[in-house]
């Protein structure tokens, strides 16, 4: 097979070139982080004034790791290590408390986010006569936006349709022959099932590759996909705080992800005791962001499970390769590649008074979509009254909850006594999705 490279000195630097890139880059991150209020206390704290006082790879391991609360705290510029003018570009998530996270990127860190997002697609043997379809949200979220910089650098044709409106998703497919799409596993089965509707048929179209992410999907999951559409799907790995998509991405090989060492420090730990576990081991994914200077991030817990491959990949990458996302140490739900904490619904639910003390949140398939569904139990008096401010009730509460966490969700109303009530820590949360 002829292997595509979107930077082949780098991609298949050998290890002792790759630690050199590293600790040269975590020296300037370092630099740069110390000039964050932030890190100039954290970093102070253990004896690190500037990048000089990294002397090799081993002395990240002096510097604490930073959680997402350590984000939440600083908002809004707590972490920023640049004038606002040498700003570009703020991205954000939705706060699952009332405080989100953001990140700020310079012109620097988006040309070299926008490489790393090149070197993903060009992994997966995309080409610049692509047709390349971006099915993920636009905006704040940093999913859309990040494949459309690196599709842009390929030279891709490039459609950015954003999410959702199925029946124009397909049509659109049709009329400019997509080859390569941008999407989450689930709503790719969906537009599946959706072919017939609309009136037409697999063969009308051109889709040979998806890039699936946002989502956790086992290999069935992909499997499926593969044989439903005949394609080729690819899987990929990133967060927002670490820019979004770009952190890991499979190539043709399609044998887990490689993670991209010059641009990213990756350890896996035990969530416990914060050791650093070999390759092969089960453990929390912890990343240092090399190449992002305007906010840099330095051991930042995500709170996903996964491990890095031992062995090396037929592809002839040098970067190591994580394995699929196997769970979560925290409770956060992913529904249709959206991140929802319980706490979000909860905060909205409790503040409107026709509301019980007891809830319930409820995950399942509705198809090949996640479905959701918030059940809360409400004072009985509304029971006697009409249907209509029933109705009412429902409808204000599905809006509250739409405003947070940007999901239609299903809203029951039942009468007090009715959900299950827990001894101990209530089973605030049922996940009936099946493991595909």
């Amino acid at each position: 097979m002829d292997i595509p490279y979107w930077n082949k000195e780098i991609e298949t630097a050998d290890r002792a070139t790759l630690e050199k890139i590293q600790l040269e880059r975590l020296r300037k991150t370092i630099s740069s982080a110390i000039r964050s209020p932030f890190y100039k206390r954290m970093l102070g704290e253990v004896g690190i004034s500037s990048g000089d006082d990294i002397k090799s790879l081993n002395d990240l391991r002096r510097i604490p790791f930073t959680t997402k609360d350590d984000l939440r705290k600083s908002f809004p510029k707590g972490m920023m290590a640049v004038d606002m003018e040498q700003v570009v570009r703020i991205h954000s998530s939705s706060g699952t408390t009332g405080i989100p996270t953001v990140i700020y990127f310079s012109m620097e860190d988006i040309k070299n986010w926008t490489d790393l997002l090149a070197r993903c697609i060009v992994s997966t043997g995309a080409t610049s006569k692509d047709v390349f379809q971006n099915m993920m949200t636009y905006g704040l979220f940093t999913g859309g936006l990040g494949l459309h910089y690196g599709a842009e650098a390929v030279g891709m044709t490039i459609i950015p349709i954003g999410g959702g409106n199925t029946k124009r998703q397909i049509k659109v497919m049709k009329d400019f022959q997509t080859t390569v799409l941008h999407i989450t596993p689930s709503y790719l089965l969906h537009i599946h099932s959706k072919l017939g509707d609309v009136g037409i048929s697999r063969d009308e179209l051109a889709i040979s590759k998806a890039f699936v992410g946002a989502e956790p999907h086992s290999e069935n999951t992909r499997l499926k996909i593969q044989e439903l559409l005949n394609i080729d799907a690819y899987n990929s790995y990133g967060l927002s705080e670490l820019n979004g998509p770009g952190v890991a991405f499979e190539c043709v090989y399609k044998k887990d992800m490689h993670v991209w060492e010059d641009a990213y420090i990756v350890e896996i730990i035990d969530s416990e005791t914060g050791e650093v576990l070999e390759d092969g081991r089960e453990g929390e994914v912890v990343l240092t962001n090399l190449v992002r200077h305007a906010m840099p991030i330095l051991r930042y817990k995500t709170r996903d499970l996964a491990f890095l491959h031992p062995d090396k990949c037929e592809c002839g990458r040098t970067h190591r390769r994580l394995s699929r996302i196997l769970g979560r140490t925290d409770d956060m739900l992913i529904i249709n590649g959206v991140n929802v904490f319980p706490s979000q619904i909860e905060e909205k639910i409790m503040q409107i008074p026709e509301v019980g003390t007891n809830y319930q949140i409820h995950v399942d398939k509705k198809g090949s979509l996640d479905r959701l569904t918030v059940k809360v139990e409400i004072y009985p008096k509304l029971f006697m009254g009409e249907a209509s401010q029933l109705d009412a009730l429902k409808n204000r509460i599905k809006e509250e909850l739409r405003s947070s966490i940007v999901i239609n969700a299903v809203v029951e109303l039942h009468e007090p006594g009715a959900l299950p009530v827990s001894e101990g820590k209530a089973q605030r949360v049922v996940d009936q999705r099946s493991k595909l």
